[in-house]
């Protein structure tokens, strides 16, 4: 059986731009600027409604609002589709995120994010990104 490289530099592509979206997360809850950085191009655009700008920018308003409403939180990340396209792709990746608060009760969250990426220089990184936040809860502390 003879190997596809098309088909295996789509799939080595698409897993690579998991991990980019894994990183996110993961930088975003541990409050590591420098895993959230990877999640990005340096020119990307982040809106998150409150904050529509640049990484770095999106980078110190997450950890400020984070650390300022709640003392733990975690994000996931569910159904993420890729579509490539060359060097550009669009995703749409679900999360769900919960969050809690200091003064007890948990917030928890769930949308998606509409990314374009792009690989650059062989690394794919979020190119533009609008998160799209569709429902809230509240559970109160037991």
């Amino acid at each position: 059986m003879a190997i596809d490289e098309i088909a295996l530099q789509r799939l080595l592509d698409k897993e690579a731009i998991r991990e980019v979206a894994l990183k996110y997360t993961r930088g975003i809850d541990r409050h590591d600027d420098d895993i959230m950085r990877q999640a990005y191009h340096p020119d990307a655009r982040d809106d998150h409604g409150d904050y529509i700008g640049d990484p770095e920018g999106f980078i110190q308003y997450a950890k400020g609002v984070h650390s300022d409403h709640w003392r733990v939180h975690q994000h996931f990340i569910t159904n993420h589709s890729i579509e490539l396209d060359g060097d550009t792709a669009h995703g749409e990746t679900y999360f769900f995120a919960t969050l809690a608060r200091h003064e007890g009760g948990t917030d928890i969250a769930a949308g998606r994010y509409i990314d374009r990426y792009e690989k650059r220089s062989g690394q794919w990184a979020v190119a533009d990104r609008i998160c799209m936040l569709e429902w809230t809860g509240l559970l109160p502390m037991s």
